[in-house]
């Protein structure tokens, strides 16, 4: 198992990946950044001196940001749990941000296809931009389905060797469960011959073999598989 470790924050990685895909995952990870804190940001004249004392639950209580990853198949629930997870640390005051899959696709990763060079390359954006949300004290959580073990192990080596606390979260519901559930369609697409290189059906998906957690979303609401990834963080004293 993987441990714990403090990290230097307020600093962009260093990386042997390609300048520009770094550049990319920078400018996202830069634009979430200065978003939140301008949300946050009370609205005051600029020639008003001001001291504004936030309340006990609009504080940030955490030292250190992380990446939580939630992978699994499609329609599995990762999205449902992660922005129930949000909503709730952002209550106590968190820094959190969701960097959903689908939405990546449509920012950083443009262009991309679904082929195995296509979606390794669009897991390491992914968890480049999460990495420096992360230094920057910020609770990055990720459902991005990441089929490729290998992929996700890199993910974690690169958290790893910039001391950065990361969690790989098994979202487990089978995937009979998924192609009922199939919230986007793509199960009765695949079935219609209308896509092929369905994750879990018609191409790989290679389950973490040993995650810092496992939910079975078929068997628990989406609010107690939340509890589980909250308690975890809590107990590990990321939060």
């Amino acid at each position: 198992m993987w441990t714990l470790g403090a990290h230097r924050r307020g600093e962009l990685w260093e990386t042997t990946a390609v300048p520009e895909i770094r550049q990319q995952a920078a400018d996202i990870a830069r634009s979430i950044l200065c978003a939140a804190r301008t949300d946050s940001a009370p609205a005051v004249a600029a020639d008003t001196p001001v001291v504004v004392a936030s309340p006990p639950s609009a504080r940030v209580r955490h030292r250190t940001g992380c990446t939580v990853w939630l992978t699994g198949l499609p329609s599995a629930g990762k999205s449902s749990v992660a922005r129930e997870l949000a909503t709730r640390l952002r209550s106590e005051g968190h820094r959190v941000e969701v960097l959903d899959g689908d939405e990546m696709r449509s920012s950083l990763s443009t262009g991309l296809g679904f082929s195995r060079e296509d979606r390794d390359t669009h897991v390491r954006r992914v968890g480049m931009v999460a990495e420096v949300l992360a230094r920057n004290g910020v609770i990055a959580l990720v459902p991005v389905i990441a089929p490729y073990r290998a992929n996700r192990e890199s993910v974690r080596l690169r958290h790893d060797l910039a001391r950065i606390p990361y969690l790989e979260i098994h979202v487990a519901a089978p995937v009979e469960v998924c192609s009922v559930r199939d919230v986007k369609g793509l199960y009765a697409k695949q079935a219609a011959g209308a896509i092929k290189g369905l994750t879990g059906v018609d191409d790989p998906y290679e389950a973490p073999e040993r995650p810092d957690l496992r939910l079975h979303t078929h068997r628990e609401p989406v609010s107690v598989s939340a509890d589980g990834i909250h308690l975890m963080l809590t107990e590990r004293g990321l939060i």
